[in-house]
Parts: structure tokens; C-alpha cells; sequence
């Protein structure tokens, strides 16, 4: 089975990792542009060699995989799409896993449906570590229910969601409202707590008002997460802007939670075991930033 993948980053190496394994004579191949850039090409390589997959010198060498798994950033969705339409072999799947709109989906869907190839709107519903392939996803698309048994049988933990593409990720789009609107919301509190010299008077409000999110682990989580991962979740999260926008609600919300996540990772921080030198870190670098 040949396998490839449009985009190298966590989630793509995460799933190839868990998936490889499951797939006695499987041929993996992969591109992304850090390949075209003198500064990540190195380090992209060897993510890629180390793991015995060949590296792709363009999309259009992607194109003859049976299965092509989509995992670039959120703003590359379609432009990753146009790149590879044109050498997309009869009978493809490609695999969309990008964390974007409703209408980003479909509008991709119309693209590789036009190719001659098949598409399918995946959703991965939970953090790819450590489970890698076998996270939780939707499917969505016209093919998606007789697939159900082909992804099962190689460890994926799926449902499907629909027939239409965008049925999936709409999912997606609103519950991370929520699960990066809960990071926004925790991080920006106790950076005011800290700003205001009343962090322990506020951590201990609320381990109080809220016992079940466990305070002794739930805020370093938090920080982790948006240091770590900002950048990446501020882009889902204007797609989220767009999804809700579409719907006639408050997209704007979705994208005052992609300010404060980049600003997260453009503090450049690396929380240590300590939360509250953590905050106090991340605040004099936000400080800076202003």
C-alpha cells in the first residue's frame, strides 16, 4: 500500500508512526515545503529518512499514492490542495485532516473531486500524542461509510459524521471554540492574576469554583499547550471565526481566541515544572511584546 503525506509536521509523524507498524508492506513518501527552505530542509529530511520515508522534491510526486493524507497548516489547506490536484492518480483518496471550515472542505472537495480522485473530510478530535493514528477522528464524504470498515481494520478509532464533506470538521470547528477558548480563557486569567499580584488569591477562587478540572495540573496543561502549540491552534481558531460567521454567530470571538493564542507562542517560552515562575516568565515576555 502506498502512502503519502502533504505536509510533515506533528500530526502527519505522528500518525505515520503508529500506522507503519499496522502495514506489512507499506511505502510511505512525504513533501513539505520546510524541504524547499535552506534553514528546516535538514531537519525536515531527517524526520523523514529516519522513519525509512522517502522524500518528495515536489506534490507532484505524491500523486500516485493510493491514500494521501493532507496535514498542512490551516491557512495552506487549499493552496496544498491546488498543488497536487493535477497528479492525483484515478481512484486516489485524499485524506483532509486539516483543522479548517466547513466551506474549506468543500470547496477542497470540489477541487480533488474534479481531479478524478476521491476525497474524504477527516477530523482528529483529540491531541495525536500518544496514540497517534488510532486518536479519535470523523469521517465525512460520499465514500466515508464504506471506508468505516478498511480504516478500522488498520487501528483507526472512527466514525463518520456524514456524506457531505464538512460535516466532519464542522464538528471540529465548534468544539474547539470551546477547548482553545478554555486555554485562551486560563491563561489570560492568571497572567492578570499575576500582572495584578493576586495569582495565588485567584488560583485558589478557582481550584475552588471548579475542583473538577484539577488545579494541580490543569493550568501547566494550559500553558504547554499554547506556548507550545499557539501558533497552530490560532490559525484553527480563525477558521473557526469563519465557521461561526457562516452560521450568523460571533466569529469574532473564535478570533480574539487566535490573538491571545499567538501571542502565547510568540512569547517564546518553554514552561518549566514550576507554574508559577511559568507565568511570571510568560508575562514579562508578553510584556515585551506589546
Amino acid at each position: 500500500m502506498r502512502i503519502s503525506f502533504l505536509g510533515f509536521g506533528e500530526a502527519a509523524r505522528a500518525f505515520h508512526d503508529s500506522l507503519a507498524p499496522k502495514l506489512e508492506h507499506g511505502e510511505f513518501r512525504a513533501y513539505d515545503l520546510f524541504l524547499d527552505h535552506a534553514d528546516s530542509a535538514d531537519e525536515m529530511r531527517a524526520a523523514m529518512t529516519s522513519r525509512g520515508i522517502k522524500s518528495a522534491q515536489s506534490p507532484a510526486e505524491l500523486g500516485d499514492a493510493e491514500w494521501i493524507f493532507s496535514a498542512v497548516t490551516a491557512d495552506q489547506s487549499l493552496n496544498a490542495a491546488q498543488s497536487i490536484a493535477p497528479y492525483l492518480g484515478q481512484g486516489a483518496l485524499f485524506i483532509d485532516i486539516n483543522s479548517v471550515s466547513p466551506e474549506r472542505k468543500r470547496e477542497t472537495a470540489a477541487l480533488i473531486n474534479g481531479s478524478g480522485a476521491e476525497y474524504l473530510d477527516m477530523a482528529v478530535m483529540a491531541p495525536v500524542h500518544p496514540k497517534g493514528h488510532a486518536t479519535p477522528v470523523l469521517l465525512a464524504g460520499k465514500s466515508a461509510a464504506e471506508l468505516l470498515r478498511r480504516f478500522r481494520d488498520l487501528g483507526f478509532n472512527v466514525e463518520v459524521a456524514g456524506d457531505a464533506p464538512g460535516s466532519a470538521t464542522a464538528i471540529k470547528m465548534v468544539r474547539s471554540v470551546f477547548v482553545k477558548g478554555l486555554e485562551a480563557i486560563t491563561v489570560e486569567a492568571l497572567l492578570a492574576a499575576e500582572a495584578s499580584g493576586c495569582f495565588e488569591e485567584i488560583l485558589s477562587s478557582l481550584s475552588q469554583s471548579f475542583p473538577g478540572l484539577d488545579w494541580s495540573k490543569f493550568p501547566d496543561y494550559q500553558f504547554e499547550r499554547t506556548t507550545r502549540h499557539g501558533r497552530r491552534r490560532a490559525a484553527e481558531m480563525r477558521e473557526s471565526g469563519v465557521t461561526l460567521d457562516a452560521l450568523g454567530l460571533n466569529g469574532g470571538l473564535a478570533r480574539e481566541i487566535a490573538v491571545v493564542q499567538d501571542a502565547m507562542a510568540a512569547s517564546g517560552i518553554q514552561p518549566g515544572d514550576d507554574l508559577m515562575d511559568t507565568v511570571a516568565r510568560v508575562l514579562a515576555a508578553r510584556r515585551q511584546l506589546k
